[in-house]
């Protein structure tokens, strides 16, 4: 059985109340309830979520040293920001896909560019919360 955590940056946490129109209505919970109920027996799933930079780095370290198979990430904000973020994803020799609920390649033009991206095996943006379906899907036949 894989072994794949899944992490959210900053402000997913008000996922179902923030944005809804942008994001959906659906919440953080919702989502681990639905991820749990497709890949149980396949997947060991991990969730984390945090608004601090260092916390989502110091995550990533401990999900490495403890061997895990593949990460899905929604860095949010951080993800077209943060160079340590970045760093730490390509240190971690872990196999991540990057995921944003909604397209960013529709919105301001500031998130257009990601910088963890190039550190993922694949991106996923703009089908909602099944992108992260389809992000543990491939981790979990990868």
């Amino acid at each position: 059985m894989k072994r794949i955590a899944i992490l959210n940056g900053p402000n997913l946490d008000r996922l179902g109340k923030r944005e809804p129109e942008i994001y959906g209505r659906a919440t953080l919970a919702d989502l681990e309830a639905a991820l749990r109920k497709e890949f149980a027996g396949e997947a060991e799933l991990e969730f984390f979520q945090s608004n601090h930079e260092g916390a989502l780095i110091d995550k990533i370290a401990a999900l490495a040293e403890a061997k895990f198979d593949g990460l899905v990430i929604n860095g949010a904000a951080f993800t077209h920001t943060s160079v340590a973020l970045r760093d730490a994803l390509a240190g971690s020799g872990l196999r991540a896909v990057e995921v944003h609920i909604s397209n960013i390649y529709k919105r301001e033009e500031f998130r257009h560019h990601s910088l963890t991206a190039p550190v993922c095996v694949a991106v996923i943006s703009g089908l909602g919360l099944e992108g992260y379906h389809a992000a543990v899907r491939f981790l979990t036949k990868a």
